[in-house]
């Protein structure tokens, strides 16, 4: 008996330790996970419901805002429509004397798409040449530039209702590329002729001077004809130019933009000097150059309410698809068995 109570204690001691039911698994020494929550991955937790939610939202931003730039342009048409109607009504009116115009900045501002009548004579030697501008003709594009003249008060007839009281710039309109080259080099040859003749004037009069000092010399001028001439246009203001286009340089003779202030300075009058653009029809076809505006381009916009109303319907159709994405991302899948 003794020896079978003995071999029995012996098994018992022998025998090998379960270990799963005493030692718990490696991966729950270091779990960091608080008691009490729950660790499903099926269960949805706060971040990532915000998270889902401004998802959502975010899906229907690109919609709203191609909807926001549709209704945007709506409104932007019918502003074009009342400035069109405005330039049309203006330009219907009878054309005002030039002897009523009083010279004030304020004054020409309320004046802009009026039409006016006057007369004068043009001071060729400082026109100004405003451009590269492209004119189509017969389908084929020609380079040019507008012709910007000042118009001075004619001494044949001060007391007309036309005739002008002050000197008023006139942009009589397109010229091809060559006038300006043109015009270009004849001022350099009289700047060159005016130098070169100064010493040999000079040495003349010192010359006769030595046999007839008792009696000056008179050089009498021949100044030129002065040819007069009746303008019908329209007041304007200075162009605003966009960020490509460069600045205008006076100095080069390179002008870029319509500024009338900056234009006025360089040809020796005011800055507050009125600015006309000429719409006379009667071209003479002998010498068509310069082509004056037409009066109908003067009532267009680069972008007229037709295209506004274009740009409407292609943002509404824009924001109806991103709109129908997003739904259609955001429903359910159907899942087949």
């Amino acid at each position: 008996m003794a020896a079978a109570s003995i071999s029995r204690t012996i098994e018992r001691n022998l025998r090998p330790i379960n270990l799963s039911k005493s030692v718990p698994p490696p991966s729950s020494l270091f779990s960091t996970t608080a008691p009490g929550i729950s660790t499903d991955p099926q269960q949805p937790q706060g971040s990532n419901k915000e998270r889902s939610t401004w998802s959502k939202v975010l899906l229907f931003v690109p919609g709203a805002i191609t909807f926001g730039l549709g209704t945007w342009q709506i409104f932007r048409r019918q502003d074009k429509i009342k400035m069109l109607e405005y330039r049309q009504n203006r330009l219907g009116l009878e054309p005002l004397k030039s002897n009523k115009i009083a010279t004030s900045s304020e004054n020409f501002d309320s004046l802009e798409f009026r039409r006016v009548q006057c007369r004068g004579f043009f001071d060729e030697k400082k026109s100004i040449y405003v451009g590269p501008r492209s004119r189509s003709i017969s389908g084929v594009t020609e380079n040019g530039y507008y012709l910007i003249t000042p118009l001075l008060p004619s001494p044949d007839d001060p007391n007309s209702s036309f005739s002008l009281q002050t000197p008023i710039l006139v942009n009589r309109g397109w010229v091809p590329r060559s006038w300006r080259d043109k015009a270009l080099k004849v001022s350099k040859d009289d700047e060159l002729s005016s130098v070169a003749s100064t010493p040999a004037q000079e040495s003349a009069k010192s010359s006769w001077w030595r046999f007839w000092s008792k009696k000056p010399i008179i050089v009498e001028e021949h100044s030129p004809a002065i040819n007069s001439v009746e303008v019908l246009g329209v007041v304007r203001g200075s162009e605003k130019p966009s960020i490509f286009v460069p600045a205008n340089d006076p100095g080069t003779s390179q002008w870029f933009y319509i500024d009338v202030p900056a234009i006025a300075r360089t040809c020796g009058l005011p800055e507050n000097t009125l600015y006309i653009e000429d719409i006379n029809d009667n071209v003479n076809l002998s010498n068509p150059y310069p082509v004056p505006k037409d009066a109908n381009t003067l009532i267009r916009s680069s972008v007229m309410p037709q295209d506004h109303l274009n740009y409407t319907l292609t943002w509404y159709s824009l924001s109806a698809a991103v709109t129908f994405m997003a739904i259609k991302r955001l429903k359910p899948k159907k899942s087949w068995r």
